[in-house]
Order: structure tokens, then sequence, then C-alpha cells
């Protein structure tokens, strides 16, 4: 879980220090918009966080809570 969190913060800070050359990398493949540009990573960022949550969290707080049930 630490090191899915260490992956999102390192995008947002690349994203957020870097996005004017992330925009005009990303713009030589793709033709879009600055805010639809920004609107996309902010959406996978928000889906990659759920997914987090999701995946790492929720199964780690329900062993938690069945294991203090169990013992």
């Amino acid at each position: 879980m630490v090191l899915n969190y260490a992956v999102l913060l390192a995008w947002f800070i690349a994203f957020w220090f870097a996005h004017a050359w992330m925009r005009k990398l990303h713009g030589r493949w793709f033709h879009i918009s600055d805010e639809r540009f920004d609107s996309i990573h902010y959406g996978c960022m928000a889906i990659y966080k759920v997914g987090i949550l999701l995946f790492n969290v929720v199964p780690y707080v329900a062993l938690r809570i069945l294991g203090g049930h169990i013992s």
C-alpha cells in the first residue's frame, strides 16, 4: 500500500512540477486541449486512488476485523 501511494505521490509531483514538459510530450501524440489533459490526469489519479483503497485498504481492514474475531 505504501508503494502504491508513493507512485501516486510521484505522479502528482511530476504532474505539478513538470506539467509543461508532460503536456508538450503528450501533445506530440495526442491533440487535446490543456483542460482535457488536466482532467484526464486528475481522473486517472482518482481512479488509481480508488483502486488502492479497494484492493489494499479494504482487504486489510477486513482481515484485521476477522482476525480479531477468530483469535
